[in-house]
Parts: C-alpha cells; sequence; structure tokens
C-alpha cells in the first residue's frame, strides 16, 4: 500500500489526482501531518509525501530503522514539478515508484542514486537477495576498481561493466556480462552472429564435480584475495567478507511431506535444519513442492509463507511416476503416491540433483509429522523476444526498454540493431546479422539462453507479427523462460496515420511467397474479399517480385468497387515517411516497395476529410444518419 500525506490544498489536488489513478493501490493520510506520516510509515510499504524536502527529511528522521525494511519513500514539491525519491530508492522501491509518480503527475523524477545515474545496474535490484557489503562492492563498481565474479552456475545477469570480470576456474563465462572494450563506443560489444561460438553451459559452470556435495566441494570464497572486491553468486552457506557481496541465486526447491494436523514449527523448522545442515541458504529457496492433497495444509501453507515463497502442489499420480530413492508405503496409503517429499522435489526442481534426501522432523515424544527433501535445480536462461515498434522512438513501449537494458545478449538484424544501440548498457554483447539469417538468429538467441543468459531477440512492429517470435519459439523448449514483449505494429502505424481504417474486422496477409507458397496467399486473399474484410498487406513488393501485389487487388475488385479507398503509408512514423489515399483502381503498384503497407477498405470504407475511415457499425451511427 502507499500512503498519500499532504499539508496544503494544492498538494491535496496533486495527492487526489495520484489516488484516483490508482485505486487499490493508496492510502490517504489525512490529519495532523507529523501524525499522519507517522502512521503511513507503520502501515504502508511506500510514501509519497506532498510536502517540502527540508520538512519531510524532519518528520522522517525519528523513525528511520534498517534500510532493509524501512519504506520507500518519494517527495513531490507544491507546484508538482519533481517527484524526488527521497528514501529508499532500491530497497523501498522508491526509484521506480518517483517515475511513477511522475508519469502521472507530469512532474519530472530526480533519482540520485549513484547506480541509476550512471546506467549501471546496482547489485541489490537484480532480483537476487543480496548479502555483505553491499554499498562497499557498489562502489567499487561505479569507480572502474576491478571486482572478481563469482558463480556457481550462469545465471540470467544483466551486463556488467568492463571492471566487473568473471573467475574462469570458478566462475560465470565472460560472455554472461560480456565485456566491451573492443567494442563500439557506446560500450557495447558487436560481433556478427554467424562467428559467435555461444558458451555451453558445461563450461560456463563452476559447480561441484560429479559426487561431491555442497558441503565438500569448494566454497567460491576460498580462492578470493582478502582485498578484492568479490561478487560471489551461490545457495551455499558463505559468510561474505567486509569486500564481498553474496547474491541468492533461486536454486533450491524443497519438497514437504505432512501428516493431516502437523504444526507450521514442525514443518518449517525441519526445512530449516536440513538446509543449514547441508550448507545451504534459506535465501535461494524458490518455492516449496508438496502433493495436490496437502494443497491446504495449514503446517505446509505457513511454512511457505514463512520462507516467503510459492507452493506448487503435484496431482498424486505425477509424483507416484517419479522415480525417487526412499519410497514409503504409508504416503502411498494416505495420498496415493509412494513418494511425497522427493517426488515433489524432483518434480520441481526440474532434473535438478537431489541434494538433501528424504529427512523426518524429530518432534520429542511423539512420531515425526512432516518430511522435506532439497533438489538443486539448474539455472534457466531468459529469452525476451521484444518488438520495437515501428520506428519511432517515441513508439518503443517502456517494457521494450527496460528489456533491452536487462539483456547480457542482445540478438537481432543489423539495421534494428542501429535503432536501438544507445539504449544498451555498457558490456551489454550484440549479436547481429543481415537479412535472410532469421533462422540463425532464432537458434542463436535460444543457445544463448540455454547457456544462462540474459537474452533478447529483437524485431520490428510487434515481434510475434511476421517477425522473430515465430521462429525462436519453435526452437525453445521449457528448459528456458521466455517472455514477449509486445510493439506497436506496422499496421496499426500506418492505420493511426490513415485515420481509421481498421476500425471493423480486418487481416493482415504478407504478400512474400518466400515462406509460404502462393496458393496459399491466393487463398487467403480470395477468402479476405469474399468476407468484406479489410485487409492489410505486408510485404506487398520487391525488385524481384513485382507480380503479386496486382494479382491481391485483382482478386478484392471481384468483390468490391473500384472506388473502394486505398491507404499507402511508407516507412510509417520513421523519418521521411510518406503516406496518401488512394482507390482499387488508382493504386499504383510501381509506387509501393518493402518499406510500404498497403490497407484495403471494406465496402462500408469512406474516405472522410481526407482520412480513410471504416464505420464500427454502431446503431446510434445509423440512426443519426437517417
Amino acid at each position: 500500500m502507499i500512503g498519500l500525506i499532504s499539508a496544503t490544498s494544492a498538494g491535496a489536488s496533486a495527492r487526489d489526482r495520484l489516488a484516483t489513478a490508482w485505486p487499490g493501490r493508496t492510502r490517504v493520510y489525512d490529519g495532523p501531518v507529523r501524525e499522519a506520516v507517522e502512521r503511513a510509515f507503520a502501515e504502508c510499504e511506500q510514501l509519497v509525501c506532498f510536502l517540502a524536502t527540508g520538512a519531510t527529511v524532519r518528520l522522517l528522521a525519528p523513525l528511520l530503522a534498517d534500510k532493509a525494511t524501512d519504506p520507500g519513500v518519494v517527495c513531490v514539491d507544491e507546484a508538482g514539478r519533481y517527484a524526488v525519491s527521497l528514501l529508499g530508492g532500491h530497497g523501498g522501491g522508491a526509484n521506480s515508484l518517483a517515475t511513477e509518480v511522475g508519469s502521472v503527475l507530469a512532474a519530472t523524477p530526480v533519482i540520485t542514486t549513484a547506480t541509476d545515474a550512471t546506467g549501471i545496474p546496482g547489485l541489490d535490484t537484480l532480483g537476487l537477495p543480496a548479502e555483505g557489503a553491499v554499498a562497499a562492492v557498489t562502489r567499487a563498481i561505479l569507480d572502474g576498481t576491478p571486482v572478481t565474479l563469482r558463480a556457481d552456475a550462469v545465471w540470467p545477469l544483466p551486463p556488467l561493466p568492463p571492471n566487473v570480470t568473471a573467475d574462469a576456474p570458478n566462475g560465470l563465462a565472460a560472455a554472461s556480462h560480456a565485456h566491451g572494450a573492443d567494442g563500439p563506443a557506446t560500450g557495447t560489444r558487436k560481433e556478427p552472429a554467424a562467428t559467435t561460438a555461444s558458451p555451453t553451459a558445461d563450461a560456463a559452470s563452476g559447480v561441484a564435480p560429479s559426487g561431491a556435495s555442497p558441503v565438500e566441494a569448494a566454497s567460491p570464497a576460498e580462492a578470493a584475495p582478502p582485498d578484492a572486491a568479490t561478487v560471489l553468486v551461490t545457495d551455499r552457506t558463505v559468510t561474505p567478507g567486509p569486500t564481498e557481496v553474496v547474491l541468492r541465486p533461486p536454486s533450491l526447491v524443497v519438497g514437504v511431506g505432512a501428516s493431516r494436523g502437523a504444526g507450521v514449527d514442525e514443518v518449517y523448522g525441519l526445512v530449516r535444519d536440513a538446509l543449514r545442515d547441508a550448507g545451504l541458504s534459506a535465501l535461494s529457496v524458490a518455492e516449496l513442492a508438496t502433493v495436490d492433497a496437502k494443497a491446504d495444509e495449514p503446517g505446509v501453507v505457513g511454512a511457505a509463507a514463512r520462507f516467503g515463497v510459492p507452493l506448487r502442489t503435484y496431482p498424486a499420480d505425477v509424483l507416484a511416476a517419479i522415480v525417487v530413492p526412499n519410497p514409503s508405503d504409508a504416503p502411498l496409503a494416505a495420498v496415493g503416491t509412494p513418494s511425497v517429499a522427493e517426488a515433489a522435489a524432483l518434480a520441481a526442481g526440474r532434473g535438478g540433483e537431489l541434494l538433501v534426501p528424504k529427512r523426518k522432523s524429530g518432534p520429542r515424544g511423539r512420531p515425526a509429522m512432516a518430511t522435506c527433501a532439497v533438489v538443486r535445480r539448474a539455472p534457466r536462461g531468459r529469452l525476451a523476444v521484444v518488438g520495437l515498434g515501428p520506428g519511432a522512438r517515441d513508439l518503443l513501449t517502456p517494457r521494450a526498454t527496460a528489456e533491452l537494458r536487462r539483456a547480457s545478449v542482445l540478438i537481432g538484424l543489423d539495421q534494428y540493431v542501429d535503432q536501438i544501440r544507445d539504449l544498451l548498457r555498457s558490456g551489454t554483447r550484440v549479436l547481429e546479422s543481415g537479412l535472410g539469417r532469421e533462422e540463425e538468429r532464432a537458434r542463436t538467441a535460444v543457445a544463448e539462453a540455454r547457456a544462462g543468459h540474459a537474452v533478447a531477440l529483437i524485431g520490428s512492429g510487434d515481434a510475434g507479427v511476421y517477425a522473430m517470435a515465430s521462429p525462436a519459439l519453435a526452437e525453445a523448449a521449457d528448459d528456458i523462460e521466455v517472455v514477449g514483449v509486445p510493439g506497436v505494429t506496422a499496421a496499426l502505424a500506418a492505420a493511426a496515420i490513415l485515420g481509421a481504417p481498421l476500425g471493423h474486422d480486418h487481416v493482415s496477409i504478407s504478400l512474400s511467397d518466400l515462406h509460404t507458397p502462393w496458393e496459399v496467399i491466393e487463398r487467403r486473399v480470395r477468402a479476405a474479399a469474399e468476407a468484406d474484410i479489410v485487409v492489410t498487406f505486408y510485404n506487398p513488393r520487391s525488385r524481384g517480385r513485382d507480380w503479386q501485389l496486382p494479382k491481391a487487388l485483382a482478386l478484392l475488385a471481384e468483390h468490391r468497387t473500384a472506388t473502394t479507398p486505398v491507404g499507402v503509408v511508407r516507412n510509417a512514423s520513421r523519418p521521411g515517411g510518406t503516406s496518401h489515399l488512394t482507390t482499387l483502381a488508382r493504386l499504383d503498384p510501381a509506387t509501393v516497395d518493402m518499406m510500404t503497407v498497403v490497407t484495403v477498405g471494406n465496402t462500408a470504407t469512406r474516405e472522410i476529410a481526407g482520412r480513410m475511415v471504416t464505420p464500427r457499425g454502431y446503431r446510434w451511427q445509423s440512426e443519426g444518419a437517417r
């Protein structure tokens, strides 16, 4: 909940605008300002104070306890010009809140956190719990001091600057956060996709040798010089030194079985002790898992809540099919599977290593009521398929920008990479190639994600519309995380320029027969013509393919009049873009090329005041016309 506090009528007006924009997210605190701030500070995760910064600082000072638990605070000035991230920029989310507030109130976000100001990802913003000398190591990264990165496996981290180097014997492959010493001026590293060899997960990982337990395996901290700034990515119990940060990856899943009525203290204590005895950090627990029949067991649900992780459940027949080292007749009779803890851990662990076999709780004076098992699952790389929109920077979505800056590896057509190169963080490895290499780019993106990296595969418009999402997802399996980021398509950008040609049912058809036989394309055009649907043609004409557009227009002319409006837009939203309206009979195909989108109206489409309009068919419009 976000607490809103104001002291003046102007502040109250801005406060109310925010409350209206975010229903359910905010709570207004009225009354004396000091009391309002105190109540909001105690009850809310974040605060927006419509007060002077000096006054806000004095009100907050006696309330501060710990940066890990204090709420994030944003201060907005009386005129609503600035939204200042005042407290808890990272941990409290005040930096992102200031940006959100600025968007609603048309205020300028003021963010002074050093990492944000320099474009370097903060160690406490990577989505992984951080322990140790976060401030000191972050300062070393910012100052350009050598920092060593060590990890048990490749995790999809964002790009880190060149002074952060992976420790080869026991750390991430250098490619996981590619260093841009030989790259372009932006600090990115430019490589042709065809010549780039993707590092394998085996080469990149620093996991223990086969057969070694997490306790027997050498800790990544052992090789670190005592005075070197170091970032460790591990689920092992490691005590960070004065210049070390430990990042806890979500690598552990805990299977839990419990008898009816098992207490939360017994279940939680069992899991906590099992992790401790195995030398594993509870901060790396990603989820608890159990059988469906225990989905509402209070002790199991409560234990998951204490760890702050979700509870995943599986049907008994799914768990029964998993081979485990310690099956038992008791759970088979009770819930229909010979194993709950081990089987659930292995199921959620996606084929990972069983680190802690089934272990029972040990209450005094009565039988055990809980069991657990722990599996370390392999990291999943992350593939974001990002639509860049039609080309104009202001039509690139904020979500797309965030994914571009999160990626340590970016893959795309060279001309699309050039559009967004300035948005990439220093250290991003760029793999670009030319037209005709789509299959190679898709395969490379999936391979890089399988190697554990954070990958962005880019395409123009929406990546799922005649672009890279389809070939990439055809290659991908469930061993990587896939995120789709929608973009504004060329058809939509062209329609906005033309007027409202897509006001009723419409379809997009590519006229390129490089991947689809013309017979199939022709059948689709005929169907759209007979159904009286507005048609947008992609890839309408090229130097080596000039007959398809006239043929498609002729097919439409069999069902539409010669005066049917046609919109022609070239380079929609880009510099030098052009557009004009014509008709089905007057359109000259020679004026069309691959950078053009052609939209043909239906029988109801009209040109009104120089705009192409397809009526929606609202009843009130028909009544008004009469």
